[in-house]
């Protein structure tokens, strides 16, 4: 698999581990993102670990020759970061992900690619509606026009090559081992050193939280039973606005719900996403553990709490890198 040194790529792997027999290797270019710590509690017969990018034909070539399965979790995946340097994003996630679909196309090998629901672009705060697998794309920044790009490519070479690969397309997932660049591990971690959260613009902007957990159960799930040529949106029902979910978390840590401060908004903020995962659930019986969000997040600061070693090193270059911002 490819990003499992990353957030989402670790816990999967720590999902297979758990729940299977197989053998996973992992290709990471290890980025500020991933993490060989990430991995480290795992047996060594069961994990190993290939250093490198995605991009490289040849090492691409070498690993998915010998794979049953691919799954592509590797993505540039930060918002203001693509704000920021976008070049990065096209780099990994276009030019890596048509890499990886060239070496699955000589090898035949099944291929899994994982996306996000940022490429639907967003809703309004007050629209019933949710993402469905037939919402048109709309994406809004680098990172998701980026990954829009790539899904694009996998459907491309499903039909034109006969790719067998299949799409999932998640909500925000929140859980252990994401980098603290993002938005709840950042306030978590704020909290457990003493400075007051921060919140973008009014705080109105809605996302829908999943756990990794679920996640990496919804991707087995599609690996194991998904139709080839298909795409499944990942969703718990977990709508919360951003004001909320620092209020929680404040809460959750015994400190005052208000003891937050507001920052300028960032641009381009997407107001609301919200998934509809409804094929997921009762074409291949997925549901989520983790359907009540505030138990989920207690478990996740219990988890941010207890592993600052960690997170400890990567955390005051990323508050440097905010306050240059203002954020």
């Amino acid at each position: 698999m490819t990003g499992g040194a990353g957030f989402i790529g670790s816990n999967f792997v720590h999902h297979v581990v758990r729940h299977t027999d197989d053998h996973v290797v992992v290709a990471d270019k290890l980025t500020y993102a991933g993490n060989r710590a990430s991995l480290a509690s795992l047996p060594e017969d069961r994990v190993s670990l290939v250093v490198g990018d995605i991009a490289d034909a040849a090492l691409m070539d070498g690993l998915i020759a010998d794979a049953d399965v691919v799954v592509h979790f590797a993505a540039e995946s930060h918002n203001d970061n693509s704000l920021d340097n976008p070049r990065p994003f096209l780099d990994t996630n276009i030019i890596g992900t048509y890499t990886i679909l060239e070496a699955a196309r000589r090898h035949g090998t099944r291929l899994h690619h994982v996306s996000t629901d940022e490429v639907y672009g967003d809703l309004e705060l007050d629209d019933p509606a949710r993402f469905t697998e037939s919402t048109a794309y709309n994406p809004s920044s680098p990172y998701s026009s980026t990954k829009a790009a790539s899904d694009m490519l996998v459907r491309a070479w499903v039909r034109s090559f006969g790719v067998q690969a299949t799409i999932s397309n998640c909500s925000n997932n929140y859980g252990p081992y994401q980098h603290v660049e993002k938005f709840i591990p950042r306030q978590i971690t704020n909290v457990v050193r003493g400075i007051r959260p921060k919140l973008y613009g009014s705080g109105t902007n809605v996302r829908d939280w999943i756990h990794a957990d679920d996640h990496s159960r919804a991707v087995l799930t599609i690996i194991e039973r998904g139709r080839i040529g298909e795409t499944y949106l990942i969703g718990a029902d977990g709508e919360k606005d951003n004001k909320s979910v620092v209020e929680l978390i404040l809460t959750l840590m015994g400190q005052p719900a208000d003891a937050y401060d507001h920052v300028a908004d960032r641009s381009g903020h997407d107001l609301r996403y919200a998934i509809d995962s409804t094929k997921l659930r009762t074409e291949l019986g997925w549901s989520p553990v983790y359907d009540d969000f505030e138990t989920g997040l207690a478990a996740t600061i219990e988890w941010y709490v207890e592993n600052e070693a960690w997170w400890s090193g990567a955390k005051d270059g990323v508050e440097e890198f905010y306050a240059r911002k203002g954020h």
